[in-house]
């Protein structure tokens, strides 16, 4: 599965928030997908629709963790 991950900062008062989008898998794999990319970095985190927010810049550790869980990161 592709899956796109970007920084954004806007309307977020200049904080960074990772923001991975494309899941399309059911709201509890996204959900068990989300605790663990929230353990692994250290970090908080959310799930808002089909997308997943994480506090702060993880663009990095998040696509090396997407890749070896065997997603694609565009």
């Amino acid at each position: 599965m592709k899956v796109s991950i970007s920084l954004e900062t806007g309307g977020r008062r200049g904080k960074q928030v990772t923001v991975i989008k494309g899941i399309t898998h059911n709201p509890q794999v996204i959900e068990s997908l989300v605790k663990k990319l929230k353990g692994q970095l250290g970090t908080g985190g959310t799930i808002k629709g089909k997308t997943i927010e994480l506090q702060g810049n993880h663009v990095a550790k998040a696509t090396d963790f997407l890749r070896k869980d065997g997603y694609e990161v565009k």
